[in-house]
């Protein structure tokens, strides 16, 4: 089944084989029978982030983020936004970086909000800063 698709529950985090063309389809997981997509951010801490990143085949975007950081308040609702355009093509990923310390050291980041985006597990893009609704889009869709 080439044209299958490993997506991760973002409820159980079970790994469901879902097909390319099903993807728009409001696909359930297999083991929570919940929708797979849901238009909003996960929000995730390092373990489950791991488990996302290794076990699905959907790209990653990833919102570092910590609650006392201006620009990352400014930045939270048109992440949200965002999610609702790009789902299911792109799954968007919140992390608290200081909840997640380790996990922000071991990527380099330097400054938040700091976006990565994952293909096949490998970082693709970079960005340090908060976007505006179109900028997130267009960089995010440039490197897909």
């Amino acid at each position: 089944m080439a044209d299958s698709l490993h997506i991760v529950c973002p409820h159980c985090d079970g790994i469901n084989r879902v097909p390319q063309a099903k993807l728009s389809a409001d696909p359930k997981c297999g083991v929570c029978h919940k929708p797979l997509f849901s238009g909003e951010p996960l929000a995730l801490n390092s373990a489950r982030f791991q488990r996302h990143l290794g076990k699905g085949d959907l790209p990653l975007l990833v919102d570092f983020w910590a609650a006392w950081c201006g620009p990352c308040k400014t930045m939270a609702p048109v992440f949200a936004q965002a999610a609702g355009q790009l789902e299911p093509q792109v799954r968007l990923i919140k992390i608290n970086s200081e909840e997640e310390q380790p996990l922000s050291s071991q990527l380099g980041i330097r400054s938040i909000p700091t976006l990565i985006l994952y293909k096949k597990g490998q970082e693709v893009a970079r960005m340090s800063g908060a976007l505006d609704l179109g900028n997130l889009l267009a960089w995010t869709r440039q490197y897909l």
